[in-house]
């Protein structure tokens, strides 16, 4: 039995146990969600007073479940005379389609409970372990019940009903059932969460409609449908395949519309990140370029309409600046978090440049570079005005708002991610090592904009020329000379903070890195104190602050791992890459395909397995995004002009790689690739296929 099952759908996702089952958890925010809300935080299911068992949970669809149960303890010997099927699927609402079946050659009586309870607390107080108490009213109706919340204006309501007579009370349905012989018995349950009034007059019903997940009896085909709009994949990796699906479908999963825009978004993943991200969701369309390129269209979309034009201290604006996320729930209607939106973060503006370009080097679409010139010219303006803090020309960051800003505003943005290799943690303003690679290629790719579309080449020569003076004192100022290795960071008196990290991958995916050091950041990447064997660790083993299950200070991110790789084939380390994307595939089997957000750092001669992190969660986007990313690794797949170059380069024992369909401005091509040993087969006239034969995916 699955300890937890999740089904997801638009803004909204429902947690429950291995049962069907929501009740509180300790350690797993289960319930019913949207709009960072939990509307439903009890629903637990008797029969005859017992709880029941799963022989079977079909999860496999990520906006349904089934789960199939028996009343009592499993034993090795089983004779139920009653099973119980739930069926629950994300319509609007959560639908649950309740079944009982009497298995006994006699009339049988029986009593069917549902507990249900809505405590409606706010996402974020759950995932800081707050004091979650809310004072809520039960409504019983002659159809259901009315679950209701009122702080002033602000009014959040869960509405039950079944389509079978029921007892209702305060704390639930009952139900008395007489079954023939063999007879069944069901109904059909429904829970709508309705926000009938904004706080402070914001009109919420319209942004409900707008936004209410978009599951439909034809919910399946659309996913069929964009599956079939992806390229497909044929190899010889079992795990390849399994992972390329997993992730394409979790991708679909996570899609949301935008109120901006009409177009579809990324959220960042469950259970905490059910909403949009700048960095999240841009990387993860950089990611999936090569295979899905109408995703960025949104988000570029919707960041550029949120861009800030003001300052605004609590929420960390300044002119130019990309939002790094945003909230819907009650501490944000009532500005007790800044999240509406909140802008604590470094990086997502020079990627915003980034992204923009990328989309166009992909497609060709320079009707979306025309029309967001502006606010790309205000995001490469930020990085030199109010990126720069303190005028050295490097990008830092030091939170505004001391209250509940984020401390560490770069993608490993948790309290002790960055520290010396001492463990003593700097002050601020800090500039870490990747924001200026990120400033980097916003400059250069800016300048290529400039000259081909915005047609302002002095504008296109001044970023040049400030993109390469920023690479030759990042070179300088940034090399630890005693570890030849890039520094962490600088910190406020311009000292590095010397701790050894993943960091400096994604130096080589920016071009930052000065070619002849090159070699020695590939050597450190994969070493022994950053290679696990399972991929590359947030921090190096024996720094003072390294821990295998460390957040940011030891545990494996596959994202990360999937931009360090497409950073290395950059300079040429293609074996190194392709150590990497072995090591995350076969990471990926014991996780059932799905990339969890991070897996514990631990050497892979000491586990024999990727160990799961205490509290990590899936789906998670730019995890999703990994496969297809690491997939454009093993091709080498870059677009240049109208044409997409193909480069495979492939770890021994992959075999072959086949992606048909590759969309882009060349409209659909093939790309090929086989390991040095099936080539070398392939020549000797032996042939044969390795790995997991012949898989085709999706």
């Amino acid at each position: 039995m699955k300890q937890f099952v999740t089904i997801l759908a638009g803004n909204a996702f429902v947690v429950s146990d291995g049962r069907g089952d929501i009740e509180p958890s300790p350690l797993v925010p289960t319930g019913m969600f949207s709009f960072d809300l939990r509307f439903l935080s009890e629903w637990k299911l008797t029969v005859n007073g017992e709880r029941l068992h799963a022989l079977s949970v079909d999860d496999l669809q990520y906006y349904e479940s089934r789960y199939f149960l028996v009343p009592g303890e499993p034993t090795h010997y089983l004779d139920a005379k009653v099973s119980v099927i739930r069926h629950r699927q994300l319509i609007g609402g959560l639908r649950e389609e309740l079944t009982v079946l009497n298995h006994r050659g006699e009339t049988v009586e029986f009593t069917v409970r549902l507990d249900m309870a809505a405590d409606f607390v706010d996402v974020f107080e759950l995932k800081q372990t707050l004091d979650t108490k809310r004072t809520t009213s039960v409504v019983v109706e002659s159809d259901g019940l009315r679950l209701r919340y009122v702080r002033g204006d602000y009014v959040r309501e869960a509405v039950v009903t079944s389509s079978a007579p029921a007892d209702i009370d305060e704390r639930g349905m009952t139900f008395r059932l007489r079954l023939e012989p063999h007879g069944q018995w069901t109904t059909s349950l429904y829970v709508s969460a309705y926000l009938p009034g904004g706080h402070r007059g914001q009109d919420i019903r319209e942004l409900l409609e707008t936004r209410r997940p978009a599951v439909n009896p034809e919910t399946q085909r659309d996913l069929e449908s964009w599956l079939a709009g992806a390229p497909q994949l044929g190899c010889d990796d079992a795990a390849l395949a399994t992972a390329y699906r997993r992730g394409l479908i979790d991708l679909a999963a996570l899609q949301f519309g935008s109120l901006a825009t009409g177009a579809n978004l990324i959220a960042a993943g469950t259970p905490w990140f059910m909403t949009f991200y700048g960095r999240d969701s841009m990387l993860t369309c950089i990611q999936a370029m090569a295979f899905t390129p109408q995703l960025a269209v949104g988000t570029l979309n919707t960041f550029a309409a949120t861009q800030a034009t003001v300052f605004d201290d609590f929420r960390e604006k300044e002119p130019g600046k990309i939002l790094h996320e945003f909230r819907y729930g009650e501490s944000s209607a009532f500005e007790e978090e800044p999240h509406s939106p909140y802008y604590g973060a470094a990086d997502s503006t020079p990627l915003f440049v980034i992204l923009l370009d990328e989309y166009e080097r992909w497609t060709g679409d320079i009707e979306l570079v025309r029309r967001l010139e502006h606010e790309a010219r205000a995001a490469l303006h930020w990085i030199d005005t109010y990126g720069d803090l303190l005028g050295n020309g490097y990008v830092s960051y030091e939170r505004r708002n001391t209250a509940s800003g984020l401390e560490n505003q770069g993608w490993k943005d948790s309290p002790d991610s960055i520290s010396y290799r001492d463990g003593r943690l700097p002050s601020f303003p800090l500039a870490t090592c990747e924001l200026q690679g990120y400033a980097y290629d916003a400059k250069i790719r800016g300048a290529r904009l400039a000259r081909r579309i915005w047609h302002d080449p002095i504008y296109a020569d001044r970023l040049e020329a400030e993109a390469a003076d920023l690479k030759a004192r990042f070179n300088r100022d940034f090399w630890v000379s005693d570890g030849e290795y890039y520094a962490l960071a600088l910190d406020a008196d311009g000292g590095q903070v010397d701790a050894l990290s993943s960091n400096m991958g994604h130096l080589l995916w920016s071009g930052i890195v000065d070619p002849s050091r090159a070699g020695r950041v590939a050597e450190h990447l994969l070493g022994p104190r950053l290679f696990s064997g399972w991929g590359i660790r947030t921090l190096a083993e024996g720094e003072e602050r390294y821990n295998p299950t460390g957040y940011h200070t030891g545990a494996i991110w596959p994202f990360d791992n999937s931009f360090i790789a497409l950073g290395l084939r950059r300079y040429g380390f293609d074996a190194e890459a392709g150590r990497i994307t072995q090591a995350i595939i076969d990471a990926s089997q014991y996780f059932d395909g799905r990339l969890p957000q991070l897996f514990a750092g631990y050497d892979r001669g000491l586990t024999k397995y990727p160990v799961q992190y205490p509290t990590t969660w899936s789906p998670h986007a730019w995890s999703a995004g990994t496969p297809l990313m690491l997939i454009r690794v093993l091709l080498g797949l870059e677009p240049h002009d109208d044409h997409l170059v193909v480069d495979p380069a492939l770890p021994e024992g992959m075999g072959r790689i086949e992606l048909l369909d590759v969309p882009g401005r060349w409209g659909r091509l093939d790309a090929f690739g086989r390991d040095r040993v099936e080539s070398q087969q392939r020549r000797s006239g032996r042939g044969g296929r390795r790995g997991g034969g012949n898989v085709v995916a999706p």
